[in-house]
């Protein structure tokens, strides 16, 4: 257990310190923007670009991998959004946030480097696999959940569909992220190898996107806080870090993932809560509160429940 917890517990001394930077007035969070935005936009792009061009699948299939975290997925965003609207009486729109909040896991700025430190290249692999699909899958469940839920509300009938998405897709074309992955298998499969000089570059800026993550994400971490909705917050908090990598172990058990990919797919579904929870929040301008205390409570205790998955998958 001791070496566990010191391969998880520099993850979150690391967001700890962009924390106490901001907190401190030694930096303005300001700069935790534009470290943000340079790891989204070039330094973890850059690291699933090399991830997918060198990576060896050994002939595995996806799809057992994208069914295993998805089903969890599923039963976490159901089990969050009827906890908000059954047991707290809450609305529709407050209900998709609980789901959003109890089932998005922060898989880039935490479950990236957490599993690169626990499990290896192998971990990385299966987790670019999943990021292949995750933003654009959980964006626009989100999307779509949400206008029919402010459109039933409203009364007004949903806006055809096909707008709805085709408005997601060209975001998701832009996305710095989803390039990289599609730069990513296009190399692997066109067989082609990067010249020594650009590997050594692509290498040294991959390098830092763990550590740069994670300080970004403290230093943004004092935006957030604990703002009202304890209640709800403190279900959707337990939702994330105990029933999301709970069905997704027992789901990888089911269809036979190998343990390399099974504690790599069971590690990032039991991190935190991403601030993507947020940017819907903000988005439709309802239900901030809970989507930042959610983020708050599950990265104050997720040093624990993070440590204690990882002893229980032997990672």
């Amino acid at each position: 257990m001791s070496a566990i917890i010191f391969d998880v517990l520099p993850v979150f001394i690391l967001i700890l310190i962009g924390w106490v930077i901001v907190r401190s007035g030694l930096m303005a969070s300001n700069v935790g923007e534009a470290l943000s935005e340079f790891v989204f936009k070039i330094a973890v792009p850059l690291l699933l670009f090399r991830t997918i061009a060198e990576a060896d699948f050994h002939g595995a299939s996806p799809f057992r991998l994208w069914i295993v975290y998805f089903s969890g997925v599923a039963i976490t965003w159901t089990a969050g959004h009827i906890a908000a609207t059954r047991l707290f009486g809450r609305d529709e729109r407050i209900g998709v946030l609980a789901g959003v909040s109890s089932a998005f896991a922060n898989n880039i700025f935490i479950g990236l480097p957490l599993v690169e430190r626990t499990v290896g290249d192998e971990g990385l692999v299966a987790l670019s696999i999943l990021l292949a699909v995750h933003l654009p899958v959980m964006m626009v469940a989100g999307t779509v959940l949400m206008e029919h839920a402010e459109r039933k509300i409203a009364g007004k009938s949903d806006r055809r569909m096909v707008l709805v998405l085709r408005q997601i897709a060209v975001n998701l074309v832009r996305n710095p992220l989803v390039i990289g992955l599609a730069a990513g298998m296009a190399m692997h499969l066109s067989g082609l190898t990067m010249p020594t000089t650009v590997a050594t570059v692509v290498g040294q800026i991959a390098g830092i996107a763990g550590p740069a993550a994670l300080i970004s994400l403290g230093m943004a971490l004092e935006r957030y806080g604990v703002s009202g909705n304890l209640g709800i917050a403190s279900v959707t908090s337990s939702l994330k870090l105990l029933l999301l990598p709970g069905c997704v172990w027992a789901a990888s058990r089911l269809l036979g993932l190998s343990p390399e990919w099974t504690a790599a797919i069971v590690l990032t579904s039991s991190v935190p809560t991403g601030v993507n929870a947020w940017l819907i929040a903000n988005r439709f301008g309802v239900g901030h509160s809970l989507a930042a205390s959610t983020i708050t409570v599950t990265t104050a205790l997720g040093a624990i429940t993070v440590s204690l998955w990882a002893y229980f998958l032997g990672a």
